[in-house]
């Protein structure tokens, strides 16, 4: 089995859902980081969902969670990984209209 570490940058997040990673087909992927970046003048709010297109079931992995002007927030990190599998999909959004920069990183393996 081979790993591959990457990572994946979604900018200017706003009120829409926006899908930032997407478990891929035969691969066994975990999420080891997921930061959120403020990049506005105002405080926001972030919300960040798994949706599990197997069981058709979508959970929150934080709900509302205050990140502050020129602030960031770590979602996933340290002792904390999230596994997708496949088809599962990573989901931000944010309080206001092009507020949030994303990065995830994650290991895949084939």
């Amino acid at each position: 089995m081979a790993s591959t570490f990457k990572n994946g940058v979604s900018v200017n997040i706003g009120t829409s859902e926006t899908s930032i990673l997407t478990g891929g087909s035969g691969k066994q992927t975990t999420v080891i980081g997921l930061s959120v970046a403020n990049t506005t003048a105002s405080a926001i709010t972030a919300n960040v969902r798994v949706t599990d297109t197997s069981a058709s079931a979508t959970g929150y992995i934080v709900k509302g969670v205050s990140v502050g002007v020129g602030s960031s927030a770590v979602i996933i990190g340290g002792d904390q990984k999230l596994v997708l599998e496949a088809s599962d999909i990573l989901k931000v959004t944010s309080s206001a209209s092009s507020s949030i920069d994303a990065i995830v990183s994650y290991v895949e393996i084939s």
